[in-house]
């Protein structure tokens, strides 16, 4: 086996990023641990205790009896002390994430609030606390569904392959993710990439409302299922979502929002490009009639 020691800081990097990818989510120990000779040791321990506990038990007052028998394990042998868990979703974090977003009255003082919250399981494996990049005056706002790995070692949404072709499809209809608000639905990466939970959804969803009506946009992009089962409270895949004008209303607003295919979903299955591009296209025009582009 390779030790750590042996490894430059490079490879060491890329090791952990290899297990981060993997879902690894916690380091339980700096060594490894021996459980089961660990296990013997303290059997060992009480047979060898017990010979001389009952002659003590005939000779010696009832308060001189206890003592020996709780020295009787040795330290190294003592079971390990438990070690933190991560906060549990629950009622009370959600009334917490509602009092964070709501205290913020702007988007720096949101990402200050959402950067100090640890209420949410999501933060305790993720690198980064993802947030609303761009420009929040533009009255445009992409929201996608949650961090991918690339996102969450990059510090920003849409990073990586898919990052680079939602520039790409930005670029078709004029516009350019430093020009608009770009943002996710979770601030945090899933472990593995998994769905959400309906409690961590819950938990995060002030956090989101919020930085929507901080920005007050005149017109939302919604990529993914995920995103759009969200905001448009609908249990469909996003093929049965996508390409419809929905209304979606946070902090007061009704906003006029639209969903299409994640870009990853493209890359997955290119073939659906063309229904994206229709997506793409209806939001240009939506963006046109609001005076928000002119091209």
């Amino acid at each position: 086996m390779i030790s750590a020691n042996d490894l430059s800081p490079a490879e060491l990097a890329a090791l952990l990023h290899f297990h981060a990818d993997a879902g690894v989510e916690w380091l339980l120990e700096e060594e490894a641990v021996d459980r089961f000779a660990e296990f013997e040791a303290m059997k060992a321990a009480r047979r060898a205790a017990a010979p001389q506990q009952a002659p003590q038990q005939n000779t010696q007052p009832q308060s001189r009896v206890t003592a020996p028998q709780r020295q009787v394990v040795p330290a190294a042998a003592s079971a390990p002390a438990a070690r933190p868990q991560p906060a549990i979703p629950d009622g009370e974090a959600v009334q917490q994430a509602r009092f964070a977003a709501e205290s913020a009255r702007s988007l720096a003082e949101l990402k200050i609030a959402l950067e100090a919250f640890n209420g949410c399981n999501l933060k305790h494996s993720a690198r980064s606390t993802i947030f609303a990049t761009g420009d929040a005056a533009s009255g445009i706002m992409v929201i996608g569904s949650a961090p991918s790995a690339e996102d969450d070692r990059e510090g920003q949404p849409f990073a990586g392959r898919p990052g680079a072709l939602l520039d790409k499809m930005l670029a078709a209809i004029g516009l350019d993710r430093s020009g608009i608000l770009l943002t996710q639905v979770i601030p945090w990466r899933p472990p593995g990439n998994r769905v959400p939970s309906p409690a961590e959804m819950d938990i995060c969803r002030p956090f989101i409302e919020r930085q929507i009506a901080l920005a007050e946009p005149k017109a939302i992009l919604l990529f993914g299922n995920f995103a759009a089962r969200v905001f448009f409270g609908e249990t469909d895949t996003i093929h049965g979502l996508r390409g419809q004008w929905k209304e979606i209303g946070a902090g007061g607003l009704t906003i006029p929002a639209i969903a299409t295919l994640h870009p990853q979903d493209l890359l997955t299955a290119p073939v659906n490009k063309r229904l994206a591009w229709n997506d793409l296209l209806a939001f240009q025009q939506k963006l046109r009639d609001l005076d928000l582009i002119t091209k």
